[in-house]
């Protein structure tokens, strides 16, 4: 058996958690909506012909903000044709992943499910095929009270008062050669200035986030962010972050370490905002919006497959991972990473919610189940809120082939002032050995006395093992037994564990 240490002390602070960093991303993609979202023929359909127990899950994941419509979808989207009465609308063909679209769920029937599940929305426009005024008409159908085309439109159609988004992606990923409407780095930036220079006449409130590299392996990386910045900086927010993660080689030792690949591309991204701020004499620090991000490589042949040799289906079963429990354990090491930089991102969108690389998975006739990914995001959104506290760890580490030694633990621990809890989680990602580990909250105890409250581990001894719509094989447990004795509380921790654990004090 390993062993660690680890300290936690109130004032090694990093950041409050921003709510809105507990994202999701809902794209007109394969079954994320049509048997999905939205399926008015299903027995527990509501009278919006949104599914209740697809709801429900998400309620339980408390997102805070829902990216929406694309991803790739956007760089194509006609909105007007996603609003108004549905036997007017017409299909289209849907270029990014040659499907068609019927319009029968648009943007209003989103707005209408997102305030079910108690979410802010993320809108993208498109900047791929249209521009600046499209962009600016969907803001004032949005956000503008009434009098005006575009308002009256959202009035005729059902609702009277704004929707009021506040946040806004300025395209999707616009350096991809696979994006219709693939721009350069000057002509992106340019285009997103403008654009945002034009909505923020419209509604001066709104937050706008800019396209930053599609991957960190993108051959512009990170020269596309330094260029496009230094020409949006004036009017843009955020800058996007997008990343994905698999086990392409069958190593879990190095596919568990990606993460660190993860922290190096966050850390890369704030050198860049901060080296645009500097040289623009700027006073706006730019803030991180890691908008796309999760495990996704199961489904790649078939997705191949479908969009090559049989486009133009309506909700086609696309990017459909279904994900095993090291999977769980690579989307809570993602978790951690964003929240030790709580300082910088603000905004994080797992990508995505249902059925594509998602952790809610649907049966068209059937039930909704969660995969094996929910359980990290839930313990993360329902306990990760209050203020970011940095441990001081000792661990111990072992090797990997691609990233050469590696720590064995990876931690982040969230003081919650209001319930006065302290929520410590901890992945041992070592897959050999389990970990002894001491944890020091001596002091915590200038607060008053400290209770554990519950350790929550969520472990299966096959790394490959999922869960189905028959059999939910991985899911959290609570382990008994450890006390804390002299502000030290030693526990074990699995080889190859999520671990939640929670602090009370009284």
């Amino acid at each position: 058996m390993k062993n660690a240490k680890m300290i936690i002390d109130k004032d090694f602070k990093i950041s409050k958690v921003d709510p809105r960093i507990y994202g999701s991303f809902i794209e007109h993609l394969g079954r994320a909506v049509y048997n999905g979202i939205y399926q008015p023929d299903h027995p527990l359909a509501d009278e919006n012909g949104f599914r209740k127990d697809v709801i429900e899950l998400v309620k339980d994941l408390d997102v805070s903000v829902i990216r929406y419509p694309g991803g790739n979808f956007v760089s194509n989207f006609f909105w007007e044709d996603s609003v108004g009465p549905i036997e007017n609308r017409k299909p289209r063909l849907e270029l990014a992943w040659r499907s068609l679209e019927p319009n029968t769920f648009g943007l209003d029937e989103f707005s209408r499910w997102a305030d079910k599940v108690k979410a802010d929305t993320m809108m993208a426009v498109n900047l791929g095929t249209r521009g600046v005024s499209d962009a600016c008409n969907l803001l004032e159908y949005c956000n503008h009270p009434c009098g005006t085309k575009y308002s009256d439109m959202r009035i005729r159609n059902g609702r009277k008062d704004p929707y009021n988004i506040k946040l806004w992606c300025l395209g999707n990923e616009m350096d991809g050669e696979w994006q219709v409407g693939q721009k350069t780095m000057t002509e992106y930036g340019r285009l997103a200035a403008e654009t945002g220079k034009a909505m923020k006449l419209i509604d001066p409130e709104i937050s706008l986030v800019s396209c930053g590299s599609s991957y960190m392996t993108m051959p512009t990386f990170p020269q596309w962010e330094a260029t496009t910045l230094e020409l949006d900086y004036d009017y843009v927010d955020y800058i996007s972050l997008h990343q994905y993660y698999g086990n392409l080689n069958n190593d879990s030792s190095d596919y568990l370490a990606h993460s660190d690949d993860m922290d190096q591309f966050i850390k890369t991204v704030i050198a860049v905002c901060d080296f645009v701020k500097a040289k623009k004499r700027g006073k706006k620090t730019i803030h991180l919006s890691f908008d796309e991000w999760n495990v996704w490589f199961h489904s790649k042949k078939e997705e191949e497959d479908i969009t090559s040799n049989h486009p133009w289906q309506v909700a086609p079963s696309l990017l459909e991972d279904h994900y095993n429990f090291e999977d769980a354990l690579m989307v809570g090491l993602m978790m951690i990473t964003l929240l030790k930089h709580a300082d910088r991102v603000k905004i994080a969108c797992l990508a995505q919610l249902v059925n594509v690389i998602a952790p809610i998975m649907t049966e068209p006739d059937g039930k909704a189940w969660r995969q094996t990914i929910y359980y990290p995001f839930l313990h993360a959104s329902k306990y990760g809120r209050g203020i970011v506290l940095q441990p001081l760890l000792d661990s111990e580490s072992h090797a990997t082939l691609e990233h050469g030694e590696v720590s064995d633990l990876v931690s982040i621990a969230v003081y919650n002032e209001e319930e006065e809890i302290i929520t410590a989680f901890i992945v041992n990602r070592n897959i050999e050995e389990d970990c002894m580990l001491c944890i020091d909250i001596r002091s915590m105890t200038d607060l008053g006395n400290i209770e554990l409250l519950e350790h929550i581990v969520l472990h299966h001894d096959d790394l490959k093992a999922e869960n189905t719509k028959d059999k939910e094989q991985v899911y959290p447990v609570s382990e008994k037994g450890s006390k804390i004795e002299s502000g030290k509380l030693h526990v074990t921790l699995k080889k190859a564990s999520w671990n939640v654990l929670r602090f009370k004090i009284r």
